[in-house]
């Protein structure tokens, strides 16, 4: 029977496919024939006729894999499964997961089982991440993402929870400014606890930038000018609502950012422009004067007009950059190398038992 690993979190989008990829790839490099399961899928999806979960047909694909879904994903969560669980009708899915984990084990070396959401999502129909690791007997690896502050509490109350299941930790999207805290107070105390901090995964940029095309997708506008350049990344915003004196300052500072601003502001969109911003994003529905699509032309920076005001686009910017999908190649092979660079691989071998 192949070696188990399961990879969860103690909140949703902390990294777990980055981690699960860079893991799997890593360890195909090794020589190991890597299988690939998500017992419990939230993002119901159909590929060719066939339900499945949308983050595991993603997975599988990076990883050369091509298992059936009934197998990878038992358990899909549609609005359907959620009815029936309110209401008291929740089966047993459990034995569908072993007979599936079973099933999938004996085809590889080493089995990567993916968590979805936090370690106690899906508690409401007995399918929660403690359970799954108990029960198919998985050595786990829980990842941590900085967000605000680490979740030491949750680490230590999980080390109570799973015991000798419990693998290890990664802290995830550290960044530089924290890291001294991290290897000097954190780590130390969660090791005094019997957490075992197998990776710390700096801050990377990179990891949570998104295309502006698909920005403007997501934000409801549309490119219209520089389309051509719609491939560029934007890893961060500004709000250009204030003086242009004070903007420029601001502006300097962050280069990779798309510059958030009123239609009708085009002394900043300009300054922006100049200053090789990566897009501009102009709201209320207003569009630039012929300057400034001239200009944007020119210098091939795409403009994206969106219906909604600079509050709102925002708030929805922070959503959009905090939980982008790790969808292009580029971020793949970075997370991957990240994963790869940051993790204690000799000791995650020998703790799943290879």
């Amino acid at each position: 029977m192949a070696a188990g690993i399961y990879v969860g979190s103690t909140a949703g989008y902390s990294g777990k496919n980055m981690v699960i990829m860079g893991l799997g790839l890593r360890l195909q490099k090794d020589g190991y024939n890597v299988g690939y399961m998500k017992p419990v899928g939230a993002m119901p999806q159909e590929r060719g006729g066939v339900l499945g979960d949308e983050d595991a047909f993603f997975v599988q694909d990076v990883l050369g894999l091509d298992e059936p879904s009934n197998l990878v994903t038992p358990v899909l969560v549609t609005q359907d499964f959620k009815v029936r669980a309110f209401s008291g009708q929740c089966e047993d899915y459990m034995p569908g997961i072993v007979d599936a984990y079973r099933q999938l084990g004996s085809r590889h070396d080493v089995m990567v089982v993916a968590g979805s959401g936090s370690m106690y999502s899906g508690r409401y129909c007995n399918v929660d991440g403690i359970r799954v690791v108990k029960e198919l007997g998985l050595k786990a690896i829980i990842i941590d993402r900085l967000h605000k502050e680490l979740n030491y509490d949750y680490l230590v109350v999980l080390k109570d929870t799973l015991g000798d299941n419990l693998a290890g930790v990664v802290l995830n999207d550290i960044p530089a400014n924290f890291m001294n805290e991290v290897e000097g107070l954190i780590k130390p105390f969660l090791e005094r606890n019997g957490v075992r901090v197998v990776g710390v995964i700096p801050k990377d940029p990179l990891m949570g930038a998104i295309k502006v095309g698909d920005l403007a997708e997501r934000l409801g506008g549309k490119v219209i000018s520089a389309q051509n350049k719609s491939d560029k990344v934007v890893e961060n915003f500004l709000i250009g609502t204030m003086q242009v004196e004070n903007f420029m300052t601001h502006f300097r500072k962050n280069k990779n950012s798309a510059v958030i601003v009123g239609g009708d502001r085009s002394d900043v969109q300009l300054v922006a422009l100049e200053g090789n911003c990566p897009c501009l994003v102009l709201t209320g529905n207003l569009y630039p004067n012929d300057i400034i699509l001239t200009r944007s032309e020119v210098l091939n920076i795409p403009i994206v007009v969106v219906r909604d005001d600079t509050y709102t686009v925002a708030k929805k910017m922070e959503v959009i950059l905090s939980r982008h999908k790790l969808r292009d190649v580029i971020k793949i092979r970075q997370g991957a190398q990240l994963v790869s660079s940051s993790i204690d691989f000799a000791y995650v071998k020998e703790a799943a038992g290879l």
